[in-house]
């Protein structure tokens, strides 16, 4: 009888041994999103990069490496959205630009996001950085906080604030909210770190607005990287428990450019050059944590960006368009930045490692979207997405496995709404030009009529033989135009961008 107890008892261990492994085997998962960094900044994208990336090379050396992915729009509130939600940035309520200071939250607050989604699976959740998708600031008035442009508010610092990250499906955040945007200080999941009673220097800041008065811009990305590798420390305590979602939203690249010490002079791009060397920096920072806490080997890193550079004088905008004093292409041999509709406002670069799952050292020419994030992240964890969610979201999983995943297209819009739909090789502008910082167009996404006639002038690429978008096919593929146009509007019409779950069309 003790024997068969002792043979019992082993079994409880042997088994419970097994649970925990197999508690293990999802991965843990780390998104670390630049803001404002272009496709050529990094050595691993560009050869003749002024600007050394050891951290971010290393990273495409032990992993995948994509060459044609893309945010979902050329600035980053939408980018952000469509990331969070698997949903293109223009179905929200945000047609055109991005959330100013004091903007009210924008994920829907019914919506499932992807780190509600990985949290009701056993995810522990953490959002750090850059949030810029709104909030509900409490005012002492009961009126809306006040104007960007007005130096005091009425906002009531001492109150918690509602709708921001911790709602919307993310158990910690930490962050600067935006790094450019009143109030200047941090924000610990519902509340200022600190009161910004102060008034933001003119030298930091373009918009002057509440700050503590010990609030420096260039101390922001070393707290943020601080504070993720705390997180990756931490979680190594309990991953035995509980995978971890770190999304590190940095805040650099972006203005203000602002490198410490220790980086200026480290490019031979200038200023901006080392805050991107800083920003490589950053990323070695949390990677070299994974390792240390032997979680890497579990673990699924993605980096990228949100958006392509900002027009800069002294990085320039590539050779397509005027040579850079510095020498140093941001977009590489791209054409646009930042807010365009062109390549290079929304081609980002995209690197995964996954030991042993993604092909390391290797480089894929798949095209994908940020917003393909959720649909991935459900089929690596097991989850089954229900038909209201993440409407424009592919599942990428065999392209991080090296592998091709065929889709019908995808749209990406500028700043002003402008969209570029892509399908296979070719990319559609559906406005008169890619330049995306004039007067806005037309919404092609309220526009209820039929998309079937030559009545506006259009941009069509065929971006395999073109990929710098020298030669503006549209006037010698006019039923090629039309069929893309069609496809556009259904997309409008019909409320998703992939086949539903069940395999038909909604």
């Amino acid at each position: 009888m003790r024997r068969l107890i002792i043979v019992f008892a082993s079994l409880c261990v042997l088994c419970g041994q097994s649970s925990a492994a197999k508690k293990t085997t999802r991965p843990n998962i780390v998104i670390i999103l630049a803001a404002d960094m272009g496709y050529g900044d990094a050595g691993c994208y560009n050869p003749e990069s002024k600007i050394p990336t050891p951290h971010l090379d290393r990273l495409a050396q032990e992993g995948l490496r994509f060459t044609d992915a893309h945010s979902p729009s050329a600035v980053c509130t939408p980018t952000r959205y469509g990331l969070l939600t698997g949903r293109y940035p223009w179905r929200s309520r945000l047609k055109r630009g991005v959330l100013g200071p004091w903007g009210v939250s924008l994920i829907e607050n019914s919506r499932l996001t992807l780190p509600a989604m990985l949290r009701a699976s056993g995810y522990t959740t953490a959002a750090i950085g850059k949030w810029l998708l709104g909030w509900q600031w409490p005012t002492e008035d009961g009126r809306a906080p006040s104007s960007r442009l007005d130096p005091h508010s009425n906002v009531d610092f001492a109150r918690t604030i509602a709708e921001g990250p911790t709602t919307r499906g993310f158990d910690t955040y930490f962050g600067p909210d935006v790094p450019n945007y009143p109030p200047f200080c941090f924000i610990e999941n519902d509340r200022t770190v600190g009161d910004p009673s102060d008034l933001s220097n003119a030298i930091d800041f373009n918009i002057r607005g509440p700050a503590l008065a010990v609030w420096r811009a260039v101390d922001i990305l070393p707290e943020l990287t601080r504070r993720a590798v705390l997180c990756v420390e931490e979680a190594a305590r309990t991953e035995a428990k509980r995978p971890f979602f770190l999304y590190l939203a940095l805040a650099s690249p972006h203005y203000p450019i602002v490198p410490t010490p220790e980086f200026v002079g480290n490019s031979k791009a200038g200023e901006y050059g080392d805050f991107v060397v800083q920003t490589d920096w950053a990323v070695g920072q949390v990677t070299e944590a994974l390792k240390r806490t032997l979680l890497a080997e579990n673990t699924l890193v993605i980096f990228t960006s949100d958006n392509g550079p900002e027009n800069d004088d002294e990085i320039g905008v590539g050779a397509y368009d005027r040579v850079p004093k510095l020498g140093h292409a941001s977009i590489g041999s791209l054409r646009g930045v930042k807010r365009d509709a062109w390549e290079g406002g929304h081609r980002v670069p995209f690197i995964a490692r996954w030991p042993g799952r993604t092909p390391a050292g290797t480089v894929s020419d798949q095209f994908l979207i940020l917003s393909d994030f959720m649909a991935t992240c459900a089929a690596i964890t097991g989850n089954a997405l229900p038909s209201n969610a993440a409407e424009d979201s592919l599942n990428m999983l065999p392209a991080l496995l090296g592998r091709k995943v065929e889709r019908e297209a995808s749209v990406m819009v500028g700043v002003s709404g402008k969209a570029t739909l892509r399908q296979g090789d070719w990319a559609l502008i559906a406005a008169p030009s890619g330049l995306d910082n004039s007067a806005p167009e037309p919404d092609w996404f309220r526009d209820k009529r039929s998309y079937t006639s030559h009545g506006e002038p259009y941009e069509l690429f065929n971006l395999r033989n073109d990929p710098a978008q020298r030669n503006n096919r549209a006037h010698v593929e006019g039923e090629r135009v039309n069929a893309m146009l069609a496809m556009l509007e259904r997309y409008r019409r019909d409320g998703r961008g992939v086949p539903n779950r069940e395999g038909s069309r909604e």
